[in-house]
């Protein structure tokens, strides 16, 4: 009995531990990056990273708050909870120095919008990807 409730418990610790489907970080195909560190990817999703390094704008796409390939990403690439990003946003709106990345409402519109803007970021789940956008490595 003991060991049978043990290995319900074990069980149950390592499903609550392992995350959802792997999230990849990517961006349009004109994106002369390979890989970024996580401090610029940061820096890009907070908004304070503005354009590539050869002057290209960057166009960040987010998917919403409460969505769950959202929550993986600010947590597994980014280390931050979905609400503190928020709050960086909204301290830059409401102090008049930046904006709000683009809200998209799915995954499919994520692929759509990254693949056809450039200079575009965004995240989608690993089963989503094609050729028309290019993961990129966080170091």
């Amino acid at each position: 009995m003991k060991a049978a409730l043990r290995s319900i418990t074990i069980l149950t610790l390592l499903s609550l531990s392992t995350p959802s489907d792997a999230v990849d970080l990517v961006v349009n195909q004109a994106v002369p990056a390979d890989s970024l560190t996580r401090s610029t990817v940061r820096s890009i999703f907070s908004m304070r990273m503005t354009s590539w390094p050869d002057g290209m704008p960057i166009q960040v796409f987010v998917l919403g708050d409460k969505t769950v390939l959202h929550t993986d990403f600010s947590k597994q690439i980014l280390g931050v909870f979905p609400h503190q990003l928020r709050r960086a946003w909204n301290r830059q709106i409401f102090a008049g120095t930046g904006q709000a990345p683009a809200k998209l409402e799915s995954e499919e519109e994520m692929r759509e919008m990254v693949a056809n803007t450039p200079g575009a970021i965004g995240y989608i789940s690993e089963e989503m990807m094609n050729d028309q956008i290019r993961k990129i490595a966080v170091e």
